[in-house]
């Protein structure tokens, strides 16, 4: 088995009913997932919509199953809703919300039992970078982040570089290659099918270096921001990775 490719938009805090048009043009190629990931009030109405294979899912989700948590929303109002995925650990909800690799494999155990693939993002800030601990923040966020019930079935990991994150800037193909490896390494040391995994790509992301991109070895895909946002912006990044 070799790790899924797979191209996944986070729509962020944007979007409402008007946008659902979006994914009526956006189908998925033989071999290569596509999802979308909406805000919570747009996942019922796009997982109704959608058509050609491509998937809806939600961008966090709250360890408990219920219960008093004014705001949040759980792994199992997002499966009822039709999403399949739910993204965890993103640094904007790391940074924003001040949520610790505990919190996030928390939520990603909640999100496998309810049957949902959980894709937990891990990335370093600029001043991580610069002092050289790169691949000490990611070694750690991934021994954190990830519970000991993931595979390659339910778990999907993206790196993002927090400093790259809506910035414009693009690590070179060799940071990216030697985080890549990193995670290649550690998933296959801890479990069993961890070379299976899919390890997507995230930080600004864009139709004009997607090939360049998905060459890169353990490059299994990308976790898109702005450019998912618009089709036409997105389907080349699609046709990216259905060709590498």
């Amino acid at each position: 088995m070799a790790p899924r490719k797979l191209a996944a938009g986070n729509w962020k805090m944007n979007g409402t009913t008007a946008s659902l048009a979006e994914v009526d043009a956006l189908t998925a190629p033989e071999g290569c997932g596509v999802l979308i990931c909406p805000p919570a009030t747009l996942i019922a109405a796009m997982a109704a919509q959608v058509q050609g294979g491509v998937m809806v899912g939600g961008q966090d989700c709250h360890a408990k199953a219920s219960g008093a948590h004014t705001g949040d929303i759980s792994a199992a109002q997002l499966k009822d809703a039709g999403a399949s995925h739910v993204i965890l650990g993103h640094s904007e909800r790391r940074a924003d919300h001040g949520e610790t690799d505990a919190q996030v494999a928390a939520k990603a155990g909640a999100a496998h039992g309810m049957g949902l693939t959980a894709i937990i993002c891990v990335g370093e800030t600029d001043a991580q970078r610069d002092a050289g601990e790169t691949l000490d923040v990611i070694a750690r966020q991934l021994a954190g982040s990830v519970p000991e019930g993931a595979s390659a079935g339910n778990t999907v990991i993206a790196y993002e570089p927090v400093w790259a994150i809506g910035s414009g800037r693009t690590p070179t193909a060799e940071q990216i290659a030697e985080v890549h490896a990193l995670m290649r390494e550690r998933l296959s040391a801890r479990f069993e099918d961890g070379a299976d995994m899919t390890l997507l790509y995230g930080g600004s992301v864009k139709a004009s270096n997607a090939r360049e991109i998905f060459a890169i070895a353990h490059v299994n895909g990308a976790l898109v921001g702005g450019a998912s946002l618009k089709a036409a912006d997105f389907a080349p990044i699609v046709a990216a990775l259905a060709a590498a």
